[in-house]
């Protein structure tokens, strides 16, 4: 990878950071509940398609860490570690489909969102075994399925949109014509 691809992603990886710092904020401020339409998730799952699986994963990772610690949303112990996980594993699940699968966009984003909550589950288990958490990682998964629907939804229509109005202002060192098989 050449240098001013370095640069450029770094700089998407940064301008996602904000907007998923940004966008749950206004989410909230206006009334609509994060839980439902799960604002945090957009700019993560995006990433998955624009970087680099490392650069994905990392931005996962720390998008709901930073926020806890910026803006109490999410809650940092236990919601923003489960957060981490899953939304870590969102950036590099994404990322790993589209470049090493080929998958399309959708079944990339479905292939991501499963894995995702599979890994929030584990976490859930996890914390609960050793941190004494009250929360079953079952009902977890299925709650957070319910709830959010409405968002899982929205992203489902919202992120392949995003990303074909995106095609061909982004260079990326993989195909455009990947996402849109």
């Amino acid at each position: 990878m050449n240098k001013n691809l370095k640069t450029k992603e770094l700089m998407l990886s940064g301008l996602l950071l904000a907007i998923g710092i940004l966008l749950p904020m206004i989410f909230h401020s206006v009334g609509i509940m994060g839980k439902v339409f799960l604002p945090m998730h957009i700019p993560v799952l995006i990433g998955g398609f624009l970087l680099s699986p490392y650069l994905a994963f990392i931005l996962g990772v720390i998008t709901p860490v930073i926020s806890g610690a910026l803006t109490g949303m999410p809650i940092m112990f236990p919601m923003a570690i489960i957060m981490a996980f899953e939304l870590g594993t969102y950036g590099l699940i994404a990322s790993l489909a589209v470049r090493r699968i080929e998958l399309s966009v959708i079944p990339s984003l479905i292939t991501a969102m499963i894995f995702g909550r599979i890994v929030a589950g584990v976490v859930v288990f996890f914390l609960a075994q050793f941190f004494g958490l009250k929360m079953n990682p079952l009902i977890f998964i299925k709650g957070g399925i319910i709830t959010g629907l409405p968002g899982i939804v929205l992203q489902l229509i919202i992120i392949p949109t995003i990303l074909f109005g995106l095609k061909g202002i982004i260079k990326k060192e993989w195909s455009a014509g990947s996402l849109y098989k």
